[in-house]
């Protein structure tokens, strides 16, 4: 028998608990699942409570990944062992996981990304290592990355939630949250959340498609030149647009060329550049205007850039940015993909991924035989 949801375990930046709250009760709402999110401040952590039970995998249907900006993880709840004894934690967790009758592929240990959670990490080390030979030794867990994961979220030592996703339709990185090398000779730390919002926006096939030397990029709001590196390193020229300075190493390796300019009313010599990045510190809803026109008109294929949300209402502000893209592209009828998440690079921002779909083939009709 297949387990039931309790509803959703969804992990989020410490503050933005209230617009992961939100966001729950608006994707369960529209998917036709009655229920509430509930939370605390500053938990790092929002459980969205279904009123009905219902077959996991319908509600892993009914709620992706992809439809969620604010949660860095989203697993469907599906137990909660409370209460474990001091003496022999790892007995009652491993029945009840052995309950579920699902074989996993993975387990996932989580916490919240809270200061008190973290003084957790020297006992799950100590612990889960236990859990899993149990697993394997009951084969529950299997060597198949085919099998869904099983997310283990701790509240403290004594209680642990139950999740289940499947691969591919949750963040690839723990928690949610990605630990990337700073590169030696990049000129600033924002060049590592252009690098996780290409893993984390980005289809492999989009990847190899538009990160490739000879390409053409235009940065926005381009000083330091923290993108405009991710490009150059690429082999990508560059027109970084910026009246601050640029590095001098950027400058000088010959693939970004520095524009003292506006970045709302310069314009590129190119007819056509692959990408427009941008990173400007401005309002939400202008931001949004000023990109989906650099890509609706065509001037830019696809676009990554930055939303620096308000402290009130940002739910409510990223709501406005989505209608005003929108609104420019059913201008002409366009379709196009738009995807916006909450890094673990962001901070009072979101980072979104926004590129035009090509209109389809028209179909030339065929002439009848008489």
């Amino acid at each position: 028998m297949s387990p039931t949801a309790k509803g959703l375990i969804l992990l989020c930046r410490p503050g933005f608990e209230a617009e992961c709250a939100a966001e729950a009760e608006a994707i369960a709402r529209h998917a036709g699942l009655q229920g509430r999110a509930r939370t605390a401040p500053n938990a790092g952590s929002v459980h969205f409570v279904c009123d009905e039970l219902f077959d996991w995998k319908l509600v892993l249907e009914a709620t992706p990944f992809s439809a969620f900006v604010f949660a860095r993880q989203r697993s469907v709840w599906v137990d909660r062992v409370a209460d474990m004894p001091q003496e022999d934690r790892a007995t009652p967790l491993v029945e009840a996981i052995a309950a579920l009758e699902v074989q996993i592929g993975r387990v996932e240990v989580e916490t919240a990304d809270t200061n008190e959670a973290k003084t957790l990490s020297g006992f799950l080390k100590r612990f889960i290592p236990h859990i899993e030979r149990a697993l394997v030794s009951r084969r529950i867990l299997r060597d198949k990355p085919d099998l869904p994961t099983l997310h283990l979220f701790f509240k403290d030592s004594s209680q642990a939630d139950l999740g289940l996703s499947r691969p591919g339709d949750a963040s690839p990185w723990n928690m949610g949250i990605a630990r990337l090398r700073m590169p030696r000779n990049a000129p600033s730390r924002s060049t590592l959340k252009l690098a996780e919002a290409f893993d984390a926006l980005m289809t492999e096939e989009e990847r190899a498609q538009s990160l490739k030397p000879g390409l053409y990029a235009v940065d926005l709001g381009a000083a330091p030149g923290g993108w405009s590196y991710q490009f150059s390193e690429r082999g990508m020229h560059v027109y970084a647009v910026d009246n601050g300075p640029l590095a001098d190493s950027l400058v000088a390796a010959g693939m970004v060329e520095h524009v003292r300019a506006d970045g709302f009313s310069w314009r590129s010599p190119r007819k056509q550049v692959e990408w427009l990045v941008c990173d400007m510190v401005e309002q939400p809803a202008r931001i949004a205007q000023l990109v989906s026109d650099w890509v609706a008109s065509g001037k830019a294929k696809r676009c990554i850039f930055n939303l620096k949300l308000p402290m009130k209402k940002r739910f409510e502000e990223l709501k406005r940015c989505r209608q005003v893209i929108d609104a420019r592209f059913k201008l002409h009828g366009d379709s196009y993909v738009l995807r916006i998440k909450h890094l673990y690079h962001d901070r009072e921002e979101v980072t979104a991924y926004l590129a035009k779909l090509p209109a389809p083939p028209v179909e030339t009709p065929k002439m009848s035989r008489r």
